[in-house]
């Protein structure tokens, strides 16, 4: 079968007009409609019927999109990973990270890796430390910076660094001048959290209960910006990862922060990606990059 048969197939398949596709790649409709009828005879099955003055795909033509999608993408990819093997310098590294880590950890890399590699681009996506599948296992993501372990075997997961965590009060609060604190001095304190399936709302939950206590939770968010805004107006308090540095450079903000001294108040941020898939030249420089700045 010939690739760009392929494509006029998938293209009409998504709506396109035969006169469209023809225009668009500068052949005859006629050239077009007879490679579409020698493709279906090649597949033994018919795969568009005519709907008013459109084509639609039949059942067979459905399936057979599924999988000729799937084969150009791979075919594209490998275009592409041909191009960046001459040229590693232009390539795109599609990255995922929480939103927490976006202020100050994943600009920081990505501004020094750029220096070196100006001409490499990024496509940024952010992800959040509930607990699931890793965005790299589909394959649409390069690397991923997280504090959540993954579960997929083959997904690796290397740790970057270790973050403190700090229980944020609100203005006034009787605790807001200290600059440490246990868990166990707020256990009759409201307690602002993400969702349990959160992985540090899981750890939260653990570190709790090592205190002696189980929370009371007045809130629960699905964004750590949303539960510091509800600690600052003063809901209740909550356990927040360091804003950055060990120390939060920001104790001035509406929240004040609050180093917890309990054994084991820390997650650790690290970087993941796909075992079995080949990282592009580009995305593996950028990988190399960040495991040796947290080396």
């Amino acid at each position: 079968m010939e690739t760009e048969v392929l494509r006029w197939f998938q293209h009409v398949a998504d709506g396109a007009t035969v006169t469209e596709v023809a225009e668009t790649e500068m052949v005859s409709q006629p050239g077009v409609s007879r490679a579409l009828a020698r493709l279906e005879a090649e597949v033994g099955a018919p795969l568009l019927h005519r709907s008013g003055r459109v084509l639609r795909p039949t059942a067979a033509g459905n399936v057979f999109k599924r999988h000729v999608d799937s084969v150009l993408h791979a075919l594209d990819d490998g275009l592409a990973a041909v191009s960046e093997l001459v040229d590693p310098e232009t390539g795109t590294v599609t990255v995922a990270f929480q939103l927490s880590l976006g202020t100050w950890l994943v600009p920081a890399m990505i501004s020094r890796f750029r220096r070196q590699h100006p001409g490499v681009k990024f496509r940024l996506e952010q992800s959040d430390d509930a607990l699931g599948s890793s965005l790299v296992a589909g394959g649409r993501i390069d690397l991923e910076i997280t504090s959540r372990r993954p579960r997929n075997p083959a997904v690796h997961w290397e740790s970057l660094l270790t973050q403190p965590l700090f229980l944020a009060v609100p203005p006034g609060h009787r605790l807001a001048g200290r600059k440490q604190v246990s868990l166990a001095e707020v256990a009759d304190e409201d307690f602002v959290m993400l969702r349990p399936t959160w992985a540090l709302r899981v750890l939260s939950d653990e570190l709790c209960a090592a205190a002696g206590f189980v929370p009371r939770v007045a809130f629960e968010g699905d964004d750590l910006p949303v539960v510091r805004g509800f600690v600052a107006e003063g809901l209740g308090v909550a356990i927040v990862p360091a804003p950055g540095s060990v120390l939060p450079a920001d104790s001035t903000r509406a929240e004040p922060l609050l180093r917890i001294t309990d054994e084991g108040a820390h997650r650790e941020v690290g970087l993941a990606w796909s075992e079995e898939r080949r990282l592009l030249p580009s995305a593996e420089l950028f990988r190399h990059h960040v495991l040796a700045r947290s080396r």
